[in-house]
């Protein structure tokens, strides 16, 4: 997998990968997390493909809540809300993954 840094964005690179459908990491991102996806998904967006956006290692967090109390009402409310924005970007082009600890994105064609 091709690895871009976050100065890459704005430049003839992303629009390469997404050209040729291509998966990718965006390295390089502290504090610049939120900027990153929006450059990404809306150039997706621009050739008229489709995205979904996730924080990766939502599920686990949220299996691992369901066993007490007041975090097993938030894992469950968790759980729901996951299922209906999968529903809502149903069988998407791309898949973006937001690494929170690694400070990096995964976009994967996943058609």
């Amino acid at each position: 997998m091709e690895a871009i840094r976050y100065e890459d964005l704005s430049g003839y690179k992303l629009k390469s990968l997404i050209a040729q459908r291509q998966s990718f990491e965006v390295l390089g991102l502290s504090g610049r997390m939120d900027s990153a996806v929006t450059s990404v998904e809306r150039e997706i967006e621009s050739v008229g493909l489709t995205c979904r956006v996730y924080l990766y290692g939502r599920v686990a967090a949220a299996g691992a809540s369901v066993f007490g109390g007041v975090t097993g009402l938030l894992g469950l409310a968790s759980a729901v809300g996951m299922a209906a924005h999968n529903l809502a970007t149903f069988d998407p082009d791309y898949e973006i993954a937001k690494h929170k600890v690694d400070n990096k994105l995964t976009v994967t064609f996943k058609k």
